[in-house]
C-alpha cells in the first residue's frame, strides 16, 4: 500500500464495488477497504449446511441497473441472472392465492375470477406505474442539486429533468406531482377493490422501511422500485446463479480487471484530515493510507459521527448528522429444508418468485402498529423466496433454501435477551409460514435468525436498516441524506458518500455507486 492513491473507499459492499470500478474504469488509482474478511456487504452468502447457500440479508437483484451490468461487463466475469416468469405469489385462505406473473395480461387473466373491476384496472395500473417510473429513472440518475447554493451543474441537472418530466406529457406529470406523496394505501386503493391485490401490491412500499402502507410517501418507495427496470405494478424479481455472492465477486472482480486494489481484512477506523481537508484515512492496524478523494460506502450517520473528527465536522453537521433518521425494523430467517414446502393451490412455478405473506393493506398496517409500540406483530409481513427452485446450485440435490424477511421487528426489544428473542422469532416464522404451507417446519433441516442488532453487528447496517436511512419524504433526493450534502460530496472536502444513504437510496441497484463515481472523477480533474 505504498505511494498516495487517487481513491480510497471504504467498505466493500456493492455500491462501493460498483463505484470503485467506475473510478478505476476512468484511469484512476483506487484501493478498496473491507472490514470483513471478504466482499459484497448485503450481498453476502453462506452455506448453513454443506452445500446449501443462504442470501444473509437480500435475496433478489432485480434493481440491478442495466448500465452497471453492461459499463463494467459483468457477464464477462460470470454473472448470470435469473428471471423467473412469476413475480410474486401471494397465498391465501384455502388454497385461494394470488399470483402476479411478469406478463401484465396473464395477471389480469386470473385476477377475473377474482373481480373483473380488477382484471381491467390491472394493465391500466401498470402502465401508470411503468410511466412514473420511466421519469424517477432519470431523477435516479441523476446527482441531487445543492438547493442552498446552486452552481452551473446544478442548473444543468435540473434543466434535464425538467425536460424528462416534460416528456411525460401533462396528464402523466400532473399524475407524477400527485401520487409520490401519497400513502400506498391510498395509491393500490383508488385502483383496485381486493384487499388481497392491494396487500400484495403495496407490500413494495413498505419492506425494508419503518413504515406502514397508511404512511405518506411510501407510493413513492413503491414507484422509485420500478425505476431503471421492468418491474412494473408486480415489482422486478432475479435471482444470481450460484447465489447473492455471486454478484459481489463479479462487481469485485470487475474493479481488479481495471486496476483497482481491494483489501479485505482492512478495517477503517478514522478519516484523516488536514486543514479541514480529507486526505485518506486509519486502520485499525496502525496503517495510514493517502487519498486525493477519501470514498466511503459506510452509511452516512457512522461516515460523519465515528469517521470524521468532531473538532474538524464542528457541532451543527455533527448534530445533523446524529438526527439521521434510521429506525431498523427489519429481521431475517434463513431455512434449508429437506424437501419443497407445499403451498395450497400454487404448483413450483408459482412458487419460483417472491411468497408474499400480506393479506392485505390492514393486516399490514396492524403488523406495522405493533412495531410502532415495540413489539412484533403475532401475524407479521413476510417476504419469502426459495431460490433453489430457479437455481439448484445453491442447495444439495433434494434439497431447498428458503429466505425470508421478517419486516416490523424492533431494534431494542423490552426484556433485552436475545438469544431467545431470536428462537421465538423464528418460531413467530415457521409459525406464519405453516398456516399457508402446512408441514413446512418438518421439512427444516436448519435454521438462521438474524435480528436488527445482529444485522447491525454483523454488516454495519445502522439500527440494523438495510437501507441505510430510512427513505422517507425527509430524506429523499436532495434531501438524501441531509440537505447540502446530497450530491455525494459529504461533510467535508475530500469526502464523499457512495452508499446506499446517498441518493438514489437503497436496494441493490449500483446506483449510489455509479452516481458517486461521475461527482469525484469530476473533481479528480479539476484538481
Amino acid at each position: 500500500m505504498s505511494g498516495r492513491y487517487d481513491a480510497v473507499v471504504i467498505g466493500a459492499g456493492h455500491n462501493g464495488l460498483v463505484c470503485a470500478a467506475y473510478l478505476a474504469r476512468a484511469g484512476a488509482r483506487v484501493l478498496v477497504l473491507e472490514r470483513r474478511d471478504r466482499v459484497g456487504g448485503i450481498l453476502a452468502d453462506h452455506e448453513l449446511v454443506p452445500g446449501a447457500r443462504v442470501p444473509a440479508v437480500v435475496h433478489t437483484v432485480g434493481r440491478l441497473r442495466p448500465s452497471v451490468v453492461r459499463d463494467l461487463g459483468l457477464r464477462s466475469h460470470g454473472l448470470r441472472l435469473l428471471r423467473p416468469a412469476v413475480r410474486a405469489f401471494a397465498p391465501g385462505p384455502d388454497g385461494d392465492g394470488l399470483t402476479l406473473w411478469a406478463d401484465p395480461t396473464r395477471t389480469a387473466e386470473e385476477l377475473r375470477r377474482r373481480s373483473a373491476r380488477d382484471a381491467d384496472a390491472y394493465p391500466r395500473f401498470d402502465r401508470r406505474v411503468r410511466v412514473i417510473a420511466s421519469f424517477l429513472a432519470h431523477v435516479a440518475a441523476a446527482p441531487p442539486p445543492d438547493l442552498g447554493s446552486p452552481g452551473l451543474a446544478d442548473a444543468v441537472a435540473g434543466l434535464r429533468l425538467a425536460r424528462a418530466f416534460r416528456r411525460l406529457g401533462p396528464r402523466a406529470g400532473r399524475e407524477a406531482l400527485r401520487v409520490l406523496p401519497m400513502a400506498v394505501a391510498d395509491l393500490v386503493g383508488e385502483a383496485f377493490e381486493t384487499d388481497a391485490l392491494r396487500g400484495a401490491l403495496a407490500s413494495r412500499g413498505v419492506l425494508f422501511t419503518a413504515m406502514g402502507p397508511w404512511s405518506a410517501g411510501t407510493a413513492a418507495v413503491l414507484l422509485m422500485d420500478s425505476a431503471g427496470n421492468d418491474g412494473g405494478a408486480a415489482g422486478q424479481t432475479a435471482f444470481v446463479r450460484g447465489g447473492v455472492g455471486a454478484l459481489a465477486e463479479a462487481l469485485a472482480a470487475a474493479a481488479r480487471a481495471f486496476g483497482a486494489e481491494v483489501r479485505t481484512r482492512a478495517e477503517v477506523v478514522a478519516v484523516t484530515t488536514r486543514e479541514g481537508r480529507a486526505t485518506g484515512v486509519a486502520l485499525a492496524s496502525g496503517e495510514e493510507v493517502a487519498a486525493d478523494a477519501v470514498v466511503s460506502g459506510a452509511d452516512p450517520k457512522r461516515t460523519l459521527r465515528d469517521l470524521v473528527d468532531p473538532v474538524v465536522l464542528g457541532p451543527t453537521l455533527l448534530w445533523r448528522a446524529s438526527n439521521i433518521r434510521t429506525p431498523g425494523a427489519t429481521a431475517k430467517v434463513n431455512l434449508v429444508l429437506s424437501g419443497p414446502p407445499r403451498f395450497p393451490g400454487a404448483g413450483e412455478e408459482r412458487l419460483r418468485g417472491r411468497i408474499l405473506i400480506a393479506p392485505g393493506v390492514d393486516a399490514l398496517e396492524r403488523a406495522f402498529d405493533a412495531w410502532k409500540y415495540g413489539g412484533v406483530s403475532e401475524e407479521p409481513f413476510l417476504e419469502a423466496v426459495i431460490p433453489s427452485l430457479s437455481d439448484p446450485t445453491v442447495a444439495p440435490e433434494g434439497m431447498h433454501v428458503m429466505s425470508v424477511i421478517c419486516q416490523w421487528v424492533p431494534y431494542r426489544l423490552p426484556d433485552g435477551d436475545r438469544e431467545a428473542e431470536r428462537d421465538r422469532l423464528g418460531d413467530l416464522v415457521l409459525k406464519t409460514l405453516e398456516a399457508h404451507a402446512p408441514g413446512i417446519s418438518d421439512l427444516v433441516v436448519a435454521r438462521e435468525v438474524l435480528t436488527p442488532v445482529d444485522l447491525e453487528r454483523t454488516f454495519g447496517l445502522p439500527e440494523g436498516h438495510v437501507l441505510h436511512a430510512e427513505p422517507g419524504l425527509d430524506q429523499f433526493f436532495a434531501w438524501r441524506p441531509l440537505l447540502g450534502h446530497a450530491g455525494y460530496r459529504f461533510g467535508i472536502p475530500g469526502l464523499y458518500l457512495c452508499g446506499s444513504g446517498a441518493h438514489p437510496g437503497g436496494g441493490v441497484t449500483g446506483g449510489p455507486g455509479a452516481n458517486a463515481a461521475r461527482v469525484i472523477l469530476a473533481d479528480l480533474e479539476r484538481r
